[in-house]
């Protein structure tokens, strides 16, 4: 099946009433749907809830760690192809997406906001790929039976959560699976713990960061690379790709543009490459 199952019509109403299809910047051969801001979409979407205290719309947005991870997967379809796919704390499923599209043999992705799910599924529905979607905490569970890459997109931004996605990555990777996460090095990236694969500039990005701009890597597991036992299956592990930056403009990305949208006044972390909504996402 395209996409997951379907979502009720409260979802999909709120996610078509409050975004809009377009290209992701760094990835422009896939299209999610996106808010043009966020403070109105977490309204409009707590007034339809009736209630307050709701999530923010994190997966209305193409968050850095997203999209470069996003972009590392087509630049690099032999990691992805014929795997099982695990994706944490997926959002709008923009890596989930470029998984499936590399040639996956299947994706799941998780995340805890329902209406993150439903977009999940509208947005690989959208790109003509299949993602099954699923609203679930995972990450003080095992792994899924069968993952062999796990992957994670700008988790790290929130002290426990990425504690949390920590400690997954290294079951996972305990069992076999080859990980990859994006990070733009916010506050709480383990860094002591990962070694860098490929760097991205990625644009776009003044409305929700504290630049247009963002400097976005690749990390894979730092035992993995030290050693060289090229973890998950097979050898098609992380051998041979040693810290190798890669620059914005490959395999169709488009360089860095001028500034672009504005500053929104969302509910922020204060300062620097931590600025992401401050409620707690996780997967």
């Amino acid at each position: 099946m395209t996409g997951s199952a379907q979502p009720g019509p409260p979802a999909l109403e709120i996610i078509r009433a409050g975004t809009r299809l377009r290209s992701v910047p760094l990835v422009p051969q896939i299209r999610l749907h996106q808010a043009s801001d966020p403070i109105s979409l977490w309204q409009r979407t707590e007034l339809a809830a009736g209630r307050t205290g709701l999530d923010p719309p994190f997966w209305a947005f193409a968050w850095a760690g997203g999209q470069a991870l996003a972009r590392y997967l087509l630049d690099h379809p032999e990691r992805v192809r014929d795997r099982q796919v695990t994706d944490v704390a997926s959002g709008s499923g923009l890596v989930a997406i470029a998984a499936a599209r590399a040639g996956a043999a299947a994706v799941t992705a998780y995340d805890t906001d329902p209406l993150a799910v439903a977009a999940i599924g509208i947005n690989a529905a959208a790109n003509g790929v299949t993602v099954k979607a699923v609203c679930a905490d995972v990450l003080d569970s095992p792994p899924a039976p069968g993952a062999d890459l796990v992957l994670a997109g700008d988790a790290f931004y929130e002290r426990d959560l990425a504690a949390k996605i920590m400690r997954f990555l290294e079951r996972s990777h305990a069992r076999g699976a080859a990980v990859l996460a994006g990070d733009c090095g916010r506050a709480y990236l383990p860094r002591d713990h990962l070694i860098p694969l490929a760097s991205y500039d990625v644009p776009g990005l003044s409305m929700l960061e504290d630049t247009d701009v963002k400097r976005t890597t690749i990390w894979a597991p730092r035992h993995d690379l030290d050693n060289g036992s090229g973890a998950g299956p097979g050898t098609r592990g992380y051998q041979g790709l040693r810290a190798t930056a890669a620059s914005v403009g490959t395999s169709g990305a488009p360089p860095a543009g001028p500034a672009s949208g504005r500053h929104s006044g969302q509910r922020t972390r204060p300062g620097g490459t931590n600025s992401r909504p401050s409620k707690n996402r996780s997967a």
